[in-house]
């Protein structure tokens, strides 16, 4: 089951050896790294590699691990009560499965993706170790036991809002995804674009780069963002020459609501591109 990219996804050998050390020790594979670097990416091509399902469960702040088990809907189970429905007396009608027991009972070995756990409350994390550890939970209202059919392959994501607990760090195979090297960034662009002219690759990988180095940034610009730009620029015939300045200084590029995304960052490239033309 060994994991080496797709073609449409390129991991470097750090995060082959990160995947294929997660699946071998079956502990969860903790990935960290800014937005936009292929966290959650990575989840679906594992899933498309291996040929299995991917189940997928987007964390939000107010998101509770109990929820990843079950739910028991006693609203419903109320109103079938007054309408005098046959459901009523069977309890298990009125559970919703969550996304773990989903992954528990599937056959085939599943990915299952906990994207940006960071989102949710602290004690989350915390929360769910007895169930990741020994893949299996109690269901009080049926008074059943869920049992995992085969241990799923569980990818976990944070883009490092805030700290995780040393009981939960202990139990996850830990990987930080580093941000792309000029040369690593090009093989990216190239599964995404392997027509684009090599003039204009060249001119637009030197701009992003520039601006991701402009200190004081909020948010700098990630891989997907400069697929997006790529894709306007294409779309709108830009020529390299566009993204050229004869002196060589820094320049405004066209389009570049794509890659700044907020007003703090854009006043601050023009501050700065104003001060390199004095």
């Amino acid at each position: 089951m060994a994991f080496s990219g797709t073609s449409n996804y390129i991991a470097t050998k750090d995060l082959q050896l990160a995947v294929n050390a997660a699946i071998t020790l079956e502990r969860p594979l903790l990935i960290k790294g800014e937005p936009g670097t292929g966290k959650t990416m990575l989840a679906e091509e594992l899933a498309a590699s291996l040929g299995t399902d991917l189940i997928q469960w987007h964390i939000k702040s107010t998101t509770k691990a109990q929820q990843g088990l079950y739910e028991y809907d006693a609203v419903s189970r109320l109103r079938d009560s007054q309408l005098g429905d046959d459901r009523v007396h069977d309890i298990g009608n009125y559970i919703v499965k969550g996304k773990l027991w989903q992954a528990f009972e599937a056959g085939n070995r599943p990915i299952l993706l906990i994207d940006e756990i960071d989102k949710a409350d602290i004690e989350f994390p915390n929360d769910l170790l007895l169930e990741l550890d020994k893949m299996e939970f109690f269901v009080y209202e049926t008074q059943e036991r869920v049992v995992a059919k085969v241990r799923p392959i569980v990818i976990i994501t944070s883009n490092n809002e805030k700290d995780l607990p040393d009981a939960f760090l202990r139990r996850c195979f830990f990987h930080y995804i580093q941000f792309p090297t000029p040369e690593e960034m090009q093989q990216i662009v190239d599964v995404h674009f392997p027509d684009l002219k090599k003039k204009l690759l060249d001119e637009a990988l030197k701009a992003f780069f520039q601006i991701r180095d402009v200190p004081g940034l909020k948010k700098k610009p990630s891989t997907s963002e400069l697929i997006d730009w790529l894709k306007l620029l294409v779309a709108e015939d830009i020529p390299p020459e566009a993204l050229q300045t004869k002196d060589g200084k820094a320049a405004i590029p066209p389009l570049y609501g794509a890659l700044l995304k907020n007003e703090q960052d854009i006043h601050l490239f023009e501050k700065l591109v104003f001060m390199a033309r004095r």
